[in-house]
């Protein structure tokens, strides 16, 4: 009886340690995905670093304003908490416009301040000048703000993500309103002689198929050129009645108040990184800007349509609170909170995997993502072979004080 009584003992013993560990297995298998935490350089329990490069100084200082809306964006998400706990670092340089200096910073930026990503930097050559080595270093170059095609290549550069409609397919929307409106028009073309001024270029030739004929001339510029007045008074004198300055903001304003100072009228268009109203059209002269036609995905806050909207108070209750020395009319500034919200969702879908591999892989999985300060109709969404967030744009022209919308949000995909 003994003996059978101990066997008895043994087997129940057997038996519940089997369980036991059956239980602590099962245990295991679903808990190291829940407590597992990943870092690259750059993250931790506490911290994000975020490196970033701005031209606050040289001849696009006026885009500077970006880089401070951006940190002050950061600096409210810390306030209430970081992101899953962590608070962000952002680290912003100058590179003054500079291609050479934008590589000195980022390296700077990677090497030094051990970044987790590179976000938003500016300028197609800037960003270009870098865009090899973050690659090469496999670093995220996020949302950066160029609208150049090439920074929606995930094959060529799978580390490197735009976030503005590209200047191709703007030159595609221009080139099909022009085609339909001005069929027979004579047309006159000032570009920035960089990768900038040739894509919007090429689009605008693709939107108007074989009316590109009616091109009769193009006068390319260097953005160091301190005016572009002797240039518009080539233009003028081609006889054209369309006019096309794919320029920056600076050259922007001198272009409208020499073209109203000739006197010309042509039908007059601008990109939209030149149609700040408070950058460009107000400097240029409200009177000299009447009719001016260009494209936008981000709501004005000094359009009156706007006026009692959502999105448009919410950011401006975040203008007053932290950033009150930014300019309120400036829609600039509405372009940095929404890059910055953007930012903040795909660190928030990292969650504790705070990998540089993971950070592009989110970057990569964006679904519909909505900012109150988009247009109606526009949202952000990415996937691994789809490298263009935002993919719509509006026409709108200038009446008044601001720019009034004209038609339908237009489908801008880059084909």
């Amino acid at each position: 009886m003994q003996k059978k009584f101990l066997g008895t003992v043994e087997t129940m013993t057997r038996w519940k340690t089997a369980a036991l560990c059956v239980a602590t297995a099962s245990l295991l298998a679903c808990t190291p995905v829940l407590a597992q935490k990943k870092y690259d350089k750059g993250a931790s329990d506490s911290e994000i670093r975020i490196g970033n490069i701005m031209p606050y100084s040289g001849p696009a200082s006026a885009f500077g304003t970006i880089g401070k809306v951006e940190a002050a964006y950061f600096d409210k998400v810390n306030a209430e908490g970081g992101v899953n706990g962590r608070k962000i670092k952002f680290i912003s340089y100058d590179d003054a416009y500079s291609p050479p200096k934008a590589v000195e910073q980022t390296r700077k930026l990677v090497e030094d301040d051990e970044v987790l990503l590179i976000f938003q930097p500016l300028g197609t050559s800037s960003i270009s000048a870098a865009q090899k080595y973050v690659n090469h270093a496999k670093v995220p170059q996020l949302f950066v703000s160029s609208g150049a095609s090439k920074f929606g290549d995930p094959n060529k550069f799978p580390w490197t993500m735009g976030i503005n409609p590209t200047f191709r397919s703007e030159g595609v929307v221009y080139g099909k309103y022009i085609r339909e409106k001005y069929p027979n028009g004579k047309i006159a073309v000032l570009w920035q002689n960089d990768d900038f001024g040739r894509d919007v270029v090429a689009g605008l030739k693709d939107g108007l198929g074989d009316k590109a004929a009616n091109i009769i001339i193009e006068k390319p510029y260097e953005i160091s050129e301190p005016t572009v007045d002797s240039h518009i008074v080539t233009l003028k004198a081609s006889g054209a009645d369309v006019l096309l300055a794919l320029v920056t903001p600076k050259a922007a304003a001198q272009t409208i108040r020499k073209v109203a100072e000739l006197g010309w009228k042509p039908a007059f268009f601008i990109p939209n990184p030149a149609s700040s109203t408070a950058a460009v059209m107000k400097p240029a002269g409200f009177e000299n800007g009447q009719g001016i036609i260009s494209s936008n995905w981000m709501k004005d806050p000094t359009d009156p349509v706007w006026q009692n909207d959502p999105g448009i108070k919410a950011w401006s209750e975040f203008m007053t609170q932290y950033y009150p020395s930014g300019d309120k009319a400036n829609v600039i500034n509405v372009y940095g909170y929404i890059a910055a919200q953007l930012m903040v969702q795909v660190l928030q879908q990292c969650g504790d995997d705070l990998t540089r591999e993971n950070v592009m892989k989110q970057a990569a999985n964006v679904k519909e993502f909505s900012s109150g300060a988009l247009l109606p109709g526009i949202k952000a969404s990415t996937s691994p072979t789809d490298y263009y967030p935002i993919e719509q744009l509006q026409l709108m022209r200038f009446k008044g004080e601001s720019w009034e919308m004209l038609g339908e949000v237009i489908d801008a995909a880059p084909k």
